[in-house]
């Protein structure tokens, strides 16, 4: 028999639910060096979302500034080990918020800004920051805040809030902790998977799910999408294995309407990666962080895969365009993957 001790608890992990998992999973991840990170499948996938986080954050802290903005503040919502750190000091940012569901993420991410700011030159302002090990999707994080009064800039959410759909009330939660203390002119920005692009893919499938060498998903059943709680498996190679949620996004939209919230884009990573490569600087920055990989492979190096069918679009292109080689290319599984994905802005309104 269990004591009442033990049912109390094997109830709380019930109620805790995915966020447990989450947790526990991130929790789990280990921290390894920029030598072992080179040499995986899914290198220039991870850089190339990074980019794309990048570009997304630059762009609105510039938004930001030019509205004549003194000290910006900024609420990182999922801030996992803290790989965004490095783009808020290049925004000059005065306040951030770092805030996880795992605890060990958190305490990465906190050393990470301690080592940044012990290596800040003697000159040089590093942003105050606070960190906070919270389950955004059942916990207001106001009462969380050294002061409770705290407005932001912006709120950025990235590939985190699908999370949060598990529930009505979770993906509210979630959403208040989001918006709610934002400025007037504030942002909220994020990435997440693209719910009608998830549900077109399992529907061409001739089984619950589909995916490739690199990433899979996998629903329990066709053809039933609650608009919360329909949850799916998603496994991308080392990186991720855990369960998420569809974001249906013309709902979180209406809903963001409760804290005077307008949406400003959405867009799947291609139309953003297509939009913003046309700018010489996201351009310039696209090499530096090793985005793409360079096509065809010189002598010294290997690319990502062995398969050739992997690079028929590179081929092809080279083809028909004068293109100047090597050629920044994804292989075709890792554009499958990243292009699943889509970007968000909401604006607050006076």
């Amino acid at each position: 028999k269990l004591t009442l001790r033990e049912l109390c608890t094997r109830q709380s992990r019930v109620e805790e639910g995915h966020g447990m998992k989450v947790a526990a999973h991130y929790n789990e991840l280990q921290e390894c060096g920029l030598k072992v990170r080179s040499q995986s499948r899914i290198f220039y996938l991870r850089n190339f979302n990074n980019w794309m986080k990048s570009v997304l954050i630059g762009e609105f802290l510039e938004k930001v500034k030019q509205k004549n903005r003194q000290g910006i503040s900024v609420l990182d919502l999922g801030c996992g080990k803290g790989g965004d750190l490095l783009k808020w000091r290049k925004g000059r940012i005065s306040e951030l918020v770092c805030v996880d569901i795992a605890e060990v993420s958190v305490q990465q991410c906190q050393q990470r800004y301690t080592d940044m700011k012990s290596k800040c030159h003697r000159n040089e302002h590093l942003f105050n920051a606070q960190f906070i090990t919270a389950d955004c999707t059942k916990e207001l994080l106001t009462g969380r805040y050294k002061d409770p009064d705290t407005q932001f800039d912006i709120c950025s959410c990235q590939f985190v809030y699908h999370y949060s759909f598990e529930t009505q009330e979770q993906a509210g939660a979630m959403l208040r902790n989001a918006c709610e203390s934002l400025r007037p002119g504030g942002y909220f920005i994020g990435t997440t998977p693209d719910a009608f692009e998830l549900v077109k893919r399992l529907e061409a499938s001739d089984t619950n799910s589909f995916g490739n060498e690199v990433y899979s998903v996998t629903f329990q059943k066709k053809g039933d999408y609650p608009l919360f709680g329909c949850q799916y498996d998603f496994n991308l190679e080392g990186v991720v294995n855990v369960p998420e949620f569809l974001v249906y996004f013309p709902l979180l939209e209406e809903m963001a309407k409760k804290y005077n919230m307008k949406l400003i884009y959405r867009k799947t990573f291609r139309e953003f990666y297509e939009e913003k490569v046309k700018d010489a600087e996201n351009k310039m920055l696209l090499k530096r962080m090793q985005a793409l990989e360079p096509y065809p492979a010189e002598e010294t190096s290997r690319l990502v895969s062995d398969d050739a069918c992997e690079y028929e679009h590179a081929e092809n292109y080279m083809k028909t365009q004068q293109a100047k080689l090597p050629l920044g290319t994804l292989s075709k599984s890792e554009w499958e993957a990243t292009s699943i994905y889509l970007v968000f802005a909401f604006e607050k309104l006076c």
